[in-house]
């Protein structure tokens, strides 16, 4: 069996509509991401379940952490 290789696409071997779908998806990863920031910093500790700092960190891993912080982190 022959093994293949995959190679990493560079954005001029997208086409359109895949390039497109990059740029939509990143762009709903920062709102999502800027909304829970905003939302975690002006919500008191009171009504975050769990520490805040530990949140921030979370928000990191895209997009599990947003997703997670508004599901399950805020009271």
């Amino acid at each position: 069996m022959a093994q293949r290789t995959a190679r990493k696409k560079k954005w001029s071997d997208l086409s359109p509509t895949q390039r497109r779908l990059v740029v939509v998806t990143g762009v709903a990863e920062l709102l999502l991401s800027s909304a829970a920031l905003r939302d975690l910093g002006r919500r008191s500790p009171e009504r975050v379940r769990g520490p805040k700092p530990l949140w921030r960190v979370a928000l990191l891993v895209q997009p599990v952490g947003p997703l997670a912080y508004f599901a399950l982190g805020r009271r």
